[in-house]
C-alpha cells in the first residue's frame, strides 16, 4: 500500500495582478526542480523552490523557441543570482528579475512569490 505524502498547511503564492494567488501546496514541489501552473488570465508559470526553501515564478514560455518547457529546466546560480536554464538551448533566466543572462535583451515575466500559512499568514522560509 502506497501512503499519499503528507500534506502541509503551506501554500505557494504568486502576486497577480495587485492580489495572492495560490498556484500550490509547497509539498507540489521539489526542491530543485519546477513545475508548470495556470494562472486565472491563461498565462503559464514555471514555479521553481530551490533547495535552501525559497519559491519563485517566472512565465514559462521560452521566448526563444516559443514552447512551454522553462518549468522542466535546471536551477543553478551564476553570480550569486539563481537562475533557470532551458530544457531547449540551454537560455538562463534569472529567477528573481526574469531578464536573461545570455541575451540581456530578453526577459521573461518574473512574479512575486512567497510561502503562506492556510491561515494566510506569510510562512517563514525555513
Amino acid at each position: 500500500m502506497t501512503m499519499a505524502p503528507e500534506r502541509t498547511a503551506v501554500r505557494v503564492e504568486l502576486l497577480v495582478d495587485q492580489r495572492w494567488f495560490t498556484v500550490c501546496e509547497l509539498t507540489d514541489l521539489t526542491p530543485g526542480r519546477g513545475v508548470a501552473a495556470l494562472l486565472p488570465d491563461g498565462a503559464q508559470v514555471a514555479v521553481f523552490l530551490d533547495r535552501s526553501g525559497r519559491v519563485y515564478a517566472i512565465g514559462n514560455r521560452d521566448p526563444f523557441t516559443g514552447a512551454y518547457v522553462l518549468s522542466r529546466g535546471l536551477l543553478g546560480s551564476a553570480g550569486g543570482r539563481p537562475f533557470v536554464a532551458s530544457p531547449l538551448l540551454k537560455q538562463r533566466f534569472d529567477l528573481e528579475t526574469g531578464r536573461c543572462l545570455d541575451d540581456e535583451g530578453v526577459v521573461v515575466q518574473a512574479y512575486t512569490a512567497r510561502r503562506a500559512a492556510a491561515d494566510g499568514m506569510s510562512a517563514k522560509v525555513a
